[in-house]
């Protein structure tokens, strides 16, 4: 049997130490630098979206030395709560019915503004309930379980067609490692076992294929 020379058993000690320190850093640094990078992407875009809207002698850029990065997301923000506040009153319902009404007699672009219209009403409406659980179900087959995210009770034409009275949920699975894509699925509220843990839990463990499994303590 060969002995591993102690010089060399010191040298591999070392290696190892070595890779995981690199290791442990890249798990601290990469985090925060895509997170930082990110986020600066996204001021920068809506800097240049809202900028050009601003008007030369109101462009704190033109007087300060410095361009400060931020401002159109301000103005952004401050224009979209201002348009909300005005769709929310009497003469804004009014305008924005009949911009609807127009954008649903033409062909084609109804079909997309109806369906982001839903989406956005979904995700964002303070009413909304959806993605409020993750649940298991088995799928492929009996015994194998998978995360899906609950989306809402069945409703309308779908749960008359395949409901004997009976009680059925929406269900989102979703796909490793990107959960922006899988299926919609419509299971008898039984075969969905509700689980405790948060949604962003459940998106952790699903993104990093199981890596990431967060603790009983973790779950709401």
């Amino acid at each position: 049997m060969k002995t591993i020379d102690p010089e060399d058993k010191v040298k591999l000690t070392i290696t190892k130490r070595i890779r995981s320190y690199f290791l442990t850093g890249l798990i601290i640094v990469a985090p925060l630098y895509i997170t930082v990078a990110v986020t600066w992407w996204f001021i920068n875009k809506v800097d240049d979206w809202f900028k050009p809207l601003i008007p030369n002698a109101y462009d704190p850029s033109n007087f300060l030395p410095i361009d400060i990065p931020g401002i159109g997301l301000i103005i952004g923000f401050i224009t979209l709560t201002v348009l909300g506040f005005l769709g929310a009153n009497f003469l804004g319902r009014g305008l924005v019915k009949y911009g609807e009404s127009l954008l649903n007699k033409t062909p084609f672009i109804r079909i997309i503004y109806k369906g982001l219209k839903q989406i956005f009403e979904t995700v964002f409406s303070e009413k909304g309930h959806s993605f409020n659980k993750a649940g298991l179900i088995e799928y492929p087959r009996k015994d194998i379980w998978a995360i899906c995210f609950i989306s809402t009770d069945t409703k309308g034409e779908v749960l008359k067609k395949i409901s004997n009275n009976n009680k059925y949920l929406s269900v989102f699975l979703p796909t490793t490692p990107n959960p922006t894509s899988g299926f919609l699925l419509f299971l008898p509220e039984d075969d969905v076992k509700i689980m405790d843990m948060s949604v962003e839990d459940a998106a952790k463990l699903v993104i990093s294929a199981g890596l990431v499994m967060p603790d009983d303590s973790n779950t709401d």
